[in-house]
């Protein structure tokens, strides 16, 4: 179940391309337990469609569904599987109602952002695969702490201000970074929530600079993201660091419209094919990458983007491992079998493995091992990754943005 349509249909497109490959894997290799595995499509351009697709699924006697590509569709999906006694097996959105919030009453796994007027059902299970939006957060600061720290001209704590769009993924990336700034002795110095549109970009940038902060880091999508991009370059507004998120700055289409604008900018996010060294992966992750990448590039003549080899790679953890550990498709067997299969790091093709976080857990029903990796705009529309050492493609660049 993902998007197709509608503004984030060009990324769910990728990424449900992708978890269909995942099947054509597995269906080539044994299928599970000698099975064939069927996918049943359903579509929805906007958040406010989950329900009726989550409803036609359970027509066709679905109960695992994999989806969603983007936060507010799973906050809302979380919430349908729920009351439906699904299983939703998260392979893109990062959102996460908090950073230390416990998961949803009755629902052990039901981490995502959604709010509910009382009690949910129990026995409905939401497994997410890519990072928690908390982590990506985290791990820009953490890079900035451990990668970017010798590279700045200053030696001490840097004052941290975060902007971010005000919905369940802006929310999520936004608590992570605040809390790593605030546990690693920095100062945060402002948050500026916005609305995604209608925001005066020019009186944001403004509101920024009057703060003074060395480093700003930005949860936004694309065309909010590269506006704000613009008027903090139109501003002159001077930072060390600017870094941003999945949905935005590390996008092909961010450089393409701020071209020399991007350059020395970095994002947190999850690595497209082109960006994974095969000598960090396992040789099960090696042969999985080479296969579909290949496999991509001949059916859509195109190069694999995050969101597709997030697809694929989550997806094929659930068909190639999960689904035959569990022995049947039923919502407590796979979410049984999830806690029992653990995966290292390097396993999957974009990077990650599997160790999904108990029951009971701040993080429950999160994937532990989830691929993350930064970016940086090393050159006008020449993104690179730089972090961790392991992944990176290019050494990390280091100047002011003040353009």
């Amino acid at each position: 179940m993902y998007p197709t349509s509608g503004s984030q249909g060009v990324q769910g497109t990728e990424e449900k391309r992708g978890a269909e490959l995942a099947a054509t894997w597995a269906n080539a290799h044994g299928g599970v337990d000698r099975h064939k595995l069927e996918l049943v499509t359903a579509d929805m351009s906007r958040p406010e469609g989950v329900p009726d697709a989550m409803a036609g699924l359970q027509r066709a006697r679905v109960s695992v569904v994999v989806g969603t590509h983007g936060s507010t569709y799973s906050a809302v999906a979380a919430e349908e599987a729920t009351r439906r006694h699904m299983l939703v097996w998260e392979t893109g959105a990062v959102g996460y109602v908090g950073w230390d919030s416990t998961p949803a009453p009755g629902n052990p796994y039901a981490t995502d952002s959604y709010e509910t007027d009382g009690p949910v059902a129990a026995g409905t299970d939401f497994i997410r695969m890519a990072p928690m939006g908390g982590e990506l957060g985290k791990s820009a600061v953490d890079f900035v702490r451990d990668g970017l720290a010798p590279h700045l001209p200053t030696g001490g704590p840097l004052r941290w201000a975060v902007a971010y769009v005000d919905d369940p993924y802006g929310r999520a990336v936004q608590a992570g970074a605040a809390s790593e700034v605030n546990a690693t002795g920095q100062q945060l110095v402002g948050s500026f929530p916005y609305v995604e549109t209608g925001t005066d970009f020019t009186a944001l940038a403004a509101r920024i600079a009057a703060v003074h902060p060395d480093a700003l880091y930005v949860s936004a999508y694309i065309d909010d993201g590269t506006a704000l991009r613009q008027a903090l370059a139109a501003g002159h507004v001077p930072l060390l660091v600017n870094l941003g998120t999945s949905s935005s700055y590390c996008m092909p289409a961010f450089g393409q419209r701020l071209g020399d604008v991007a350059v020395g900018v970095f994002a947190s996010d999850k690595p497209d094919a082109a960006a994974v060294r095969p000598d960090a992966l396992s040789r099960e992750g090696r042969t999985a990458l080479a296969w579909v990448s290949a496999q991509y590039q001949k059916r859509y003549h195109q190069a694999m983007t995050s969101h597709a080899l997030s697809g694929f790679s989550n997806a094929y953890a659930l068909f190639v491992h999960v689904l035959p550990k569990a022995g049947t498709a039923t919502t407590a067997a796979v979410a049984a079998a999830a806690q029992a299969v653990k995966l290292p790091i390097g396993t999957l093709a974009n990077g990650g493995g599997l160790d999904i976080a108990p029951a009971g857990a701040a993080d429950a029903g999160n994937n532990r091992n989830a691929a993350g990796v930064i970016w940086e705009w090393v050159a006008p529309n020449v993104e690179k990754v730089v972090w961790p050492p392991a992944f990176a493609t290019h050494d990390v660049v280091w100047q002011p943005i003040d353009r």
